[in-house]
């Protein structure tokens, strides 16, 4: 036979074989309009969300802010009557630190506090220390043939990064949006750190690593960032990836400033004013449990055939040390353990078991999520399946902010597509239809896709979710749109439902043979 009928042959097949999965969808409208009106009668979303961010505070990869979510978490659901609620390792993460004082001040010109806050894993300055400021480029930070030369002359001083003038012209975009049908009808590939852009962070942080050795042996009092990177439409970003490991060093504090102050007092020395700061900053950092967290929980199965098969949901509990991380990613653990609770609440019959979790080490490279997977799924030396995969159906996560789902990335399983159009259906006048083959990346679902489970991200409304209060100081409590969380929780509660009475387990896509590219990043 020649190539041109095979694949016409191949086209066919699959064509009948996503009809076949399409008519074999039955779905349960019944329940879903259940689920529907429980939420919306006595949702118990705004107090989840208060206490996993008002009350626990920030939720920093194994500082007292996540064991306290984290512990806070396990004992709710264990009150809601779910079964095997606890925090469970997944492997060694590194140091623990808490921010416990920080405070920066301009005392020359005048005096005046900056907004400004301490990166975490940062080194103390044990006790308030005052000097001149010295103004660098980033370029010339991660140089360190440039660094090495300078740092003498910066004994006893601050070092600034301060990039370029604020972007006006940012005033004038809308900080909070909706996707479009538009928009949606031409979905592209979400992912906010390709596999290109990960290699070339590796690289670069082990250039700032190496500079700020430098710095440190030279002297230098504190390092400061105040560029675009760090800094847009009044919000901070306050991030740091790899400080946690074990292995690296305690350098020089470093803190990220708000790029209007860094612009100040970068105008100010061009000027020939000579600009002093003072700051004290007071971090804990200790390895008493060097070990990484993640929470879960069950509603068992109650068909003797199918409850050991898993359908399983989740959302990064961990967040940045500035904010209270709310949109990222409080929005979604608080989703998904609504979801848990509607099930339950309602008494609904699962055949499947319904497992959440809620990851720890998301945001140092999905270091909870790829544990996991790892302990009970697939070997991440030799690549070699474990039993337990072949017992999960799917795995659904949400980590796209505080936004009303509008669908969901089917991550190129063109045979699974078919079956969430069905599912959706009932949801289209809330504004939740768009079934996409695009990938989403960057999050915890990419773990299960790697381990040949299916995983998947749905897709959110943006809000104001880039550029405001991802990572940022802003992302606190009061950026929750509460009644897009709503919509969410309804729609969670019922594909994970949908998914644990379907007679068969969702279809796989092909397994991946590679390692997994976020391993440690």
């Amino acid at each position: 036979m020649s190539i041109q009928p095979l694949r016409f042959l191949f086209a066919a097949c699959m064509l009948a074989s996503t009809a076949t999965y399409a008519q074999q969808e039955n779905v349960d409208t019944a329940v879903f309009n259940k689920i529907r009106k429980a939420e919306l009668t006595n949702s118990h979303i705004p107090q989840i969300a208060h206490y996993m961010t008002d009350v626990c505070g920030p939720r920093l990869t194994a500082s007292p802010g996540y064991n306290r979510a984290s512990n806070w978490a396990v004992e709710t659901m264990k009150q809601w009557g779910l079964a095997n609620a606890a925090r469970e390792p997944w492997g060694t993460f590194g140091k623990q630190w808490e921010l416990q004082d920080f405070s920066l001040t301009m005392k020359v010109p005048y005096p005046q506090p900056l907004r400004a806050y301490a990166m975490p894993w940062s080194a103390s300055t044990n006790g308030t220390v005052q000097g001149e400021v010295v103004v660098i480029s980033s370029s010339q930070q991660a140089d360190t043939v440039y660094v090495a030369k300078h740092a003498p002359e910066w004994k006893g001083k601050f070092v600034l990064v301060a990039g370029s003038a604020v972007n006006t012209k940012e005033n004038f975009k809308p900080s909070a949006t909706r996707l479009t049908d538009s928009a949606l009808a031409n979905m592209d590939d979400e992912d906010m750190l390709a596999p290109s852009l990960i290699t070339f962070y590796k690289a670069y942080l082990k250039r700032l690593t190496a500079s700020d050795r430098l710095m440190k042996d030279a002297g230098v009092l504190a390092f400061i960032s105040s560029t675009s990177a760090n800094s847009i439409n009044g919000g901070v970003f306050v991030q740091a990836f790899g400080a946690h490991k074990l292995s690296n060093p305690v350098i020089v504090p470093q803190v990220s400033m708000a790029l209007e102050e860094g612009q100040r007092i970068k105008r100010l020395i061009a000027s020939g004013h000579r600009v002093e700061l003072a700051m004290n900053l007071v971090g804990k950092s200790y390895n008493d449990d060097p070990k990484g967290y993640n929470v879960v929980a069950e509603i068992q199965g109650t068909d003797p055939k199918l409850k050991s098969q898993l359908v399983m949901l989740g959302g990064h509990l961990d967040s940045w040390e500035a904010a209270t991380g709310a949109t990222d990613n409080a929005a979604g653990s608080v989703v998904m353990m609504e979801a848990m609770r509607l099930i339950d609440s309602l008494h609904l019959k699962p055949k499947r078991t319904i497992r959440i979790a809620l990851w720890g080490g998301e945001e140092e490279g999905i270091l909870g999520s790829f544990g996991y997977v790892n302990n009970h799924f697939r070997d991440k030396n030799t690549y070699a399946l474990k039993p337990e995969q072949s017992k999960v159906s799917v795995y659904f996560n949400l980590d796209n902010g505080t936004g009303k789902i509008r669908g969901i990335f089917a991550q190129n399983d063109t045979a699974v597509k078919p079956i969430f159009d069905k599912w959706f259906a009932p949801f289209a006048d809330l504004g939740a239809s768009t079934v996409t083959l695009k990938n989403s990346g960057s999050t915890d679902h990419l773990s299960f896709d790697w381990a040949g489970i299916p995983g998947f991200e749905f897709i959110q409304d943006p809000i104001d979710y880039e550029g405001r209060t991802h990572h940022t100081n802003l992302d606190d409590y009061d950026h929750l749109q509460i009644e897009d969380l709503k919509q969410a929780a309804i729609i969670v509660a019922a594909f994970v439902y949908q998914a644990s009475i379907r007679p068969e387990m969702l279809p796989r896509k092909p397994l991946v043979k590679e390692a997994f590219f976020f391993d440690a990043f």
